[in-house]
């Protein structure tokens, strides 16, 4: 029986196989009076801990979970507790922002021999959770379809001027891949015309006349380091935007792709507009004629009538805050260098405003409702550049079987926390899960989640640096941004 008065809750804790459970069981030894509200999980050593492993058990009706390990510096296996140390710090900051109260979860250090410290840790956590009462259920809430930081007036302004006209430099580009492929590149990839004047579509260029095609301006929206996993072990040249060197930089970092292989090209980025912004200007249905692009304007023709779309007014979001126009890594870059803004005091997008301003309940109702809209078809997977594991992917996996087929917003919004995981540090802010995203559905916020909490703790930004590690990747003994969770 439960030492605390009322019902018991649901608490999950993950236990350390040398250390944590060893005390749990020399706590039960002593006949120490604990709470009765804690399932124990035992597993070999607290660097086992996958994150998922906690969202998991909040995602489905876990009252609380409690990770504990051994003391830093006296891990079984050495560095276990280290790695697990960054991660559970980053999850724990990353919970609010779907509406789950941060202190539900907590990690902690219990030896062998600290019996009566186990009994005041699972005492103390069991008591928290009783306070905070049954965890709210998915099912209960009442979600929320309002997506107000998408607004016109509601969009943030540009930290440096964004344009549209031709880029006077792209013939000199195009010189420099010919030669490029008369040197030994077996393609270069590039963006061409698509199926109208608006869109255009990624393209491998292998002969002179194809690199007659490449296109440069506010439409080259595709992220092309997403293709360069698939030509692995042969000699390519990409064609690269500042945010698209980025994806580069991080391919690179992680050994992905092969620097010797790969011929970066640039020229300074002005923006990219998002389709949808143009599109909404437009009759429905109405079929595009023409485009014309200058200074900071948009002019299309659909219908036999003239549309006008200024680039302030429909460039994405990320353009708005980028301090990378130039790309960061290039073996050829063409013509004049763009000034590069000093980065902004806040950073946040207006997603991420949005949900700070929210209660814990209404983010939660915020997600349920996005995620009824989701039709689960993994465009935001196909489209990152970091994403490289698609055959593979867990969320396609049955054994361990982490999603259902359900049609259920716990299991779509839990396939966007694996992709945020997995992308935790590693994510260079492309956007392009967002862009793909059929619905419109704000799922980059997620990533940006993981980016501003780890640049907040750990200094880093992923695709910047091609001898970067990631920090979920590595450790330090003393950690200067992370305090020791004790609980007592």
């Amino acid at each position: 029986m439960s030492v605390l008065s009322g019902k018991e809750l649901r608490i999950v804790g993950f236990l350390c196989n040398w250390c944590s459970y060893g005390g749990a069981d020399t706590a039960g030894t002593a006949r120490a009076a604990q709470p009765t509200d804690l399932r124990i999980i035992r597993v070999p050593c607290s660097g086992r801990v996958n994150p998922l492993f906690v969202l998991k058990a909040l995602m489905n009706g876990a009252d609380g979970v409690l990770v504990s390990g051994c003391h830093p510096r006296d891990c079984h296996y050495s560095a276990g507790n280290f790695y697990a140390r960054r991660r559970l710090e980053i999850l724990k900051e990353f919970l609010p922002i779907v509406g789950i109260d941060p202190a539900r979860f907590e990690y902690t250090w219990v030896s062998a021999s600290e019996g009566q410290r186990w009994k005041e840790v699972v005492t103390s956590f069991t008591e928290r959770i009783h306070r905070l009462g049954p965890a709210p259920k998915w099912a209960d809430v009442t979600p929320r379809y309002d997506m107000p930081f998408s607004a016109p007036e509601n969009r943030l302004e540009p930290i440096r001027p964004l344009g549209c006209g031709a880029n006077p430099s792209l013939p000199e580009l195009r010189e420099s891949i010919k030669k490029a492929l008369a040197e030994g590149l077996e393609g270069v990839l590039g963006w061409k015309a698509g199926f109208d004047p608006l869109h255009v579509e990624p393209v491998f260029m292998q002969t002179p006349e194809e690199v007659d095609h490449l296109v440069w301006g506010p439409f080259n929206v595709h992220n092309l380091a997403n293709f360069l996993p698939q030509y692995k072990g042969r000699r390519i040249g990409v064609v690269v935007k500042g945010c698209d060197s980025k994806g580069v930089i991080e391919l690179l970092a992680e050994k992905l792709i092969d620097k010797d292989d790969v011929t970066i090209f640039g020229m300074g980025c002005n923006g990219t507009v998002d389709l949808n912004r143009v599109l909404e200007k437009l009759p429905e249905g109405a079929s595009v004629e023409d485009v014309k692009c200058s200074g900071n304007t948009i002019r299309v023709t659909a219908g036999g009538q003239e549309y006008t779309v200024s680039m302030q007014d429909a460039a994405q979001d990320k353009c708005r805050q980028c301090t990378n126009p130039n790309a960061v890594l290039s073996d050829v870059f063409v013509g004049p260098r763009v000034t590069e803004p000093m980065p902004p005091a806040d950073g946040r997008s207006g997603a991420l405003r949005f949900l700070d301003e929210l209660s814990l309940e209404e983010r939660m109702g915020f997600w349920k409702g996005q995620m009824e809209r989701c039709i689960s078809c993994h465009a935001c997977r196909s489209a990152c550049p970091m994403c490289v594991c698609r055959d593979h992917c867990v969320s396609d996996a049955r054994d361990p079987a982490w999603l259902t087929r359900e049609d259920d917003v716990v299991q779509k919004l839990f396939f966007q926390l694996i992709h945020a995981q997995h992308l935790a540090g590693r994510c260079t802010g492309c956007g392009e899960c967002q862009r793909a995203c059929p619905m419109g559905i704000p799922v980059f916020a997620l990533k940006q989640q993981f980016g501003r909490k780890i640049k907040q703790i750990f200094g880093y930004g992923a695709g910047m640096d091609v001898n970067g590690v990631p920090p979920l990747l590595a450790y330090q003994v003393e950690e200067p941004n992370i305090k020791e969770h004790e609980l007592s």
